[in-house]
């Protein structure tokens, strides 16, 4: 007999459900990203802020988000060992947003027939805190880094968005 895989043993997701799931957190920080446009430096400030955030859910009491973490970290690198993603700017960053919102409304539908409320709102809680990273992470606008907006209002609509998706 072949073992099953943690994620549909312990939390009953199928492939692809659970690729959703673990897919979400990078999408969430590449469309936070890139709701503003504001060049490769303050992108890979942005990256490195959510990277970090992925990183910390494996730390959760929550054990859906730690083992969410662990295997996105090791899909997409270590922060702790000096790892970072490369810098994503997509052609069309509407789409992207779009087409992340709808999967982060997909994954809390998911999550509400799947887990217990406290599991789903852990998960929640843990992309909305990727989105808030990245899109304070680093100042638009201003001279030389001085100044400028910390969260501009592409971003808030973004953060806000997803909120809006992820808890209706």
């Amino acid at each position: 007999m072949t073992e099953q895989p943690l994620y549909a043993s312990e939390f009953g997701f199928s492939d692809d459900e659970w690729g959703l799931l673990v897919g979400l957190p990078q999408s969430v920080l590449t469309a936070a990203s890139a709701a503003e446009s504001d060049g490769g430096r303050r992108t890979r400030t942005e990256n490195a802020a959510g990277l970090e955030s992925i990183a910390a859910g494996r730390e959760s009491a929550s054990p859906l988000v730690a083992a969410v973490a662990g295997e996105l970290i090791i899909r997409v690198g270590d922060p702790e060992v000096g790892e970072e993603l490369p810098v994503v700017e997509p052609e069309d960053p509407k789409a992207l947003i779009a087409d992340v919102l709808s999967r982060a409304e997909a994954a809390s539908k998911l999550l509400a027939g799947k887990v217990s409320e406290g599991e789903a709102g852990a998960y929640r809680h843990w992309l909305l805190t990727i989105a808030e990273q990245v899109v304070t992470a680093a100042a638009t606008g201003g001279v030389l880094g001085l100044g400028g907006d910390e969260v501009t209002e592409s971003e808030r609509r973004f953060r806000d968005e997803l909120s809006h998706v992820l808890n209706d």
